[in-house]
């Protein structure tokens, strides 16, 4: 059950959402299942003819406006002065007091790599470029662990029927908004018109997809200004280089507790080369470990030094944590270039060039302990009790 409810979140016994069919199994029985039922919308702005999209259709109005805005076509300081959708008609038009005229742009399209063939207009990247994100923006892991398992636990179409992709708007460790659609870019741009109706300020909140990372999905979490993109699914290789040029933070795969963060490590090493050309290395730590140790840094340095490698990590216990190492900022080219190869296992890379590894004790407790839920918080508590 949420902790709290959701402000907005697709309704699985809506009957017009999914629609019960019948069909046999793979021993001949009969069968009876629900399937989502998807229709098309036709947008217009201000007279124009603009595109028909193949829609679950419970947030037509949103849809447009977030379409609008992904695409370009609508601007975040525009006026919308009405937005009438027509159920029988199947038709949305927004109006605004700006006139607009996108007759040329319309013949700019690009096919993307998003399901139910959504497409991006060829000047996006020109916007894209312009874009600037909160550089401070970060999620601790345990809260990326409690937003997981709410997002996991609401009730949806998918649960209810399948073949639809789902998108999140959250804050912290809450999901604040959910939408789910045929396609995934569907599901985002609901979010995004959302957003625009309510004022919704983009700078702390993480979006979560359950589709993969591309670069359309990078894109468009850039437009709407919001610094961290999360997905159970991978990545593409153009996604991630986007992503590196805006400074979008991309968490992917994530399942259970495991994740891969692609963005964390290269952006630290490209903002400390930019701002601190002083600086030779970074250091990377958990934000869930209370009991980090006071001599970590000296003791990672030492142990590279000893052994002629140019990185270092920490081990306890019989456990290597290469989230807590020591990162040359020379090395960010080779980090940058493994990313868009494809590599995806940090321990392959490290070695490639030498990880040296500086062992810590676990008695009287084990000072890389991770504290990623209630039962950790209370084990914390104690183990500083000496319990």
């Amino acid at each position: 059950m949420q902790d709290t409810a959701l402000l907005v979140q697709p309704d699985p016994a809506d009957p017009r959402l999914t629609r019960r069919v019948t069909g046999l199994d793979h021993t001949g029985a009969p069968v009876e299942a629900s399937v989502t039922v998807e229709r098309p919308l036709t947008l217009y702005l201000n007279g124009q003819e603009i595109v028909t999209m193949m829609t679950i259709l419970d947030r037509p109005e949103d849809l447009a406006l977030g379409y609008l805005l992904n695409q370009g076509m609508l601007r975040p300081d525009d006026r919308v002065t009405a937005v009438d959708y027509d159920d029988d008609l199947q038709v949305v038009v927004v109006r605004t007091e700006r006139r607009t005229d996108f007759e040329e742009k319309l013949k700019k399209k690009t096919l993307t790599s998003g399901c139910a063939q959504g497409t991006a207009f060829g000047d996006l990247m020109e916007s894209f470029s312009k874009a600037r994100l909160p550089p401070s923006a970060a999620i601790r892991t345990s809260d990326l662990y409690r937003l997981l398992h709410r997002i996991n636990t609401l009730p949806t179409l998918y649960l209810e029927a399948g073949a639809i992709h789902g998108c999140a708007l959250c804050q912290r460790d809450r999901p604040l908004v959910y939408m789910e659609d045929v396609g995934r870019h569907n599901a985002v741009d609901k979010i995004a018109g959302w957003m625009f109706r309510t004022g919704c300020d983009p700078a702390d909140k993480v979006f979560y997809t359950t589709g993969r990372l591309t670069s359309e999905m990078v894109i468009k979490t850039v437009r709407m200004g919001i610094p961290i993109l999360v997905s159970r699914s991978g990545f593409t290789a153009w996604g991630v280089e986007l992503a590196r040029e805006a400074g979008v933070t991309l968490i992917g795969r994530c399942k259970g507790k495991r994740f891969t963060a692609l963005a964390g490590v290269l952006a630290a090493l490209d903002w400390a080369a930019e701002h601190r050309p002083d600086l030779a290395d970074v250091l990377s730590v958990p934000g869930d470990g209370p009991f980090l140790p006071d001599d970590l840094a000296s003791r990672l340095l030492a142990a590279r030094q000893a052994a002629g490698t140019p990185l270092a990590c920490a081990t306890s216990g019989g456990w290597t944590h290469p989230p807590i190492g020591v990162w040359p900022v020379a090395l960010r080219s080779e980090l940058r270039a493994a990313l868009l190869a494809g590599e995806r296992k940090i321990d392959r890379w490290t070695a490639r060039f030498g990880c040296a590894c500086a062992e810590w004790p676990t008695e009287p407790l084990d000072p890389f302990f991770n504290a990623n839920a209630p039962e950790d918080l209370a084990r914390a508590e104690a183990l500083l009790r000496g319990g």
